[in-house]
């Protein structure tokens, strides 16, 4: 009897990290009433396919459109995200261009719990239909497998299936007819502009494009050895900074239009030449522009030699009220920051955060209770921060340099002549300046005839200023204005 050889263990199966998504789960769609205008809310998930058709990725969405149009197909359509990268899109969904919009103080503050929603009378459902989608991570959006989070989690690939998004939506939607819209908030700007140029090749145009708190090239913003132009673009906000905690000179304090007038000027004249000398800048010139810089910021003439001329934004942010043991947000600065150590050159949180609870407790519950999306799946306001997702970001060859899609934004308004763009800024808004989106628009290289298609609109709040009661009343008419104008009406 021969003896029976063992067999070798077998090779243990290679597990895929799954993650749960919910893209063959059919979309709920509920009935509404904004005052006299009725509208549907559909909240749902749409696949990201492969060529090959495998599902890759699911991205959920909240679309709402107006009920009682004679032809829907052709009434003005809304595309809406916010940026991070990794951030949902909450912010803006809830703060300004819903039906429906988180209850702040009149100032943007944060109130007491429990936080609540109120009616949005101005919302873009009077001009347009919306669609709020969450960019694969955020919300309820969620790649097949961890492993294949890394296509998405980049400029090219961000861009890549949120177009796709787009065209599926269209399709599936009958809204190829329809006026089409889109609306980015931060790197949500920096996503718009890119969806753009990307789109248009694939036959998608966009009657008009909104950018909120607007980055398009990063070298206006990343403070880095040689790179000067954000120590010039920051100047003019960190002045208004200055002037709302009363910390300028008193003539300065007077009128904000007129002494950014004076700051910007400065700034673009002999700040950017007193830099580009470097080390051949003279010692009476040198003490000349420390002078100066100090009458602009608020900042001590010892801080400012110390740092060689160069204010970095977190620095300015813990030092300009470093006497009160106070920290200025780099959102929004008009929120002070409350920290355990007044040393240090860096705040440990930005203040303005603070009204992240307010926006995530009132989504949740709007999402199950009232638009009925059931599921146990967490909202992700903030793709999970393991590492933050926008440290792992793939640039692609721009990581080496700074990324722009403004190139993007500048091909399509040449393709498509009728496009129209507005820009909101906020004077206190130290993430992304409204002096660096300036600057971005005049170095373009748009041709002189579609210089008109693109307007501007600048707000005494910051990052989010439609946390500003007042702002927000201003933002509403002026995006009115941008609808009827890129709609020719």
């Amino acid at each position: 009897m021969e003896e029976s050889v063992p067999k070798p263990p077998a090779p243990e199966e290679k597990k895929e990290n799954k993650y749960p998504i919910e893209v063959d789960k059919p979309p709920v769609v509920t009935e509404h009433r904004l005052g006299s205008l009725e509208y549907t809310a559909t909240a749902g998930m749409l696949p990201i396919r492969s060529e090959l058709g495998e599902v890759e990725a699911g991205i959920f969405y909240v679309a709402y459109t107006k009920k009682g149009e004679s032809d829907p197909s052709r009434r003005p359509l809304t595309f809406s995200f916010n940026g991070g990268p990794g951030s949902s899109s909450v912010w803006l969904h809830l703060g300004v261009v819903g039906p429906k919009r988180v209850a702040l103080q009149d100032d943007g503050w944060l109130p007491p719990p429990p936080f609540r929603l109120v009616d949005n009378d101005q919302s873009w459902l009077q001009h347009s239909d919306l669609v709020f989608i969450d960019p694969v991570g955020t919300g309820y959006s969620r790649p097949a497998t961890k492993e294949l989070g890394d296509k998405f989690w980049g400029l090219k690939g961000d861009i890549e299936s949120v177009g796709e998004f787009i065209r599926m939506y269209l399709a599936r939607n009958d809204r190829w007819s329809s006026p089409l819209f889109l609306v980015g908030e931060s790197y949500g700007t920096t996503r718009a502009a890119g969806l753009s140029g990307h789109l248009i090749d694939k036959g998608i145009a966009f009657n008009g494009i909104t950018l909120v708190s607007s980055i398009l090239n990063f070298q206006t913003a990343r403070f880095a050895k040689g790179n000067d132009l954000p120590n010039i673009l920051f100047l003019p906000s960190y002045t208004a900074t200055a002037w709302y905690h009363k910390r300028l000179p008193e003539d300065l304090q007077k009128n904000l239009a007129a002494t950014l007038e004076q700051v910007e000027k400065w700034a673009s004249t002999d700040y950017i030449l007193a830099l580009s000398k470097g080390d051949r800048l003279t010692q009476e010139e040198r003490t000349e522009v420390i002078r100066m810089l100090s009458r602009f910021t608020g900042l001590k003439p010892e801080f400012i030699d110390n740092s060689d001329l160069r204010i970095n934004i977190h620095r300015f942010c813990k030092e300009l009220l470093r006497d009160e043991k106070r920290t200025v947000g780099r959102l929004d600065s008009r929120y002070k920051g409350i920290e355990q150590l007044a040393v240090g050159d860096t705040p440990s949180e930005d203040p303005a955060g603070s009204i992240l609870p307010a926006y995530a407790a009132t989504l949740n519950d709007y999402l199950g209770r009232i638009l009925g999306y059931k599921t146990d799946l967490q909202y992700h306001v903030f793709a999970p921060n393991d590492p933050p997702l926008y440290k792992k970001w793939d640039w692609g060859s721009a990581g080496q340099g700074y990324p722009d899609t403004s190139e993007s934004m500048r091909k399509a308004l040449s393709q498509n002549p009728h496009m129209k763009v507005f820009i909101a800024s906020g004077f206190f808004d130290l993430a992304t300046p409204y002096f660096a989106t300036e600057y971005t628009l005049a170095h373009m290289e748009l041709d002189p005839t579609l210089r008109n298609n693109i307007s501007t609109g600048e707000y005494e709040a910051g990052h989010m200023m439609y946390v500003h009661n007042e702002s927000l009343g201003k933002m509403q008419s002026d995006v009115a204005k941008f609808y009827a104008s890129a709609l020719g009406s």
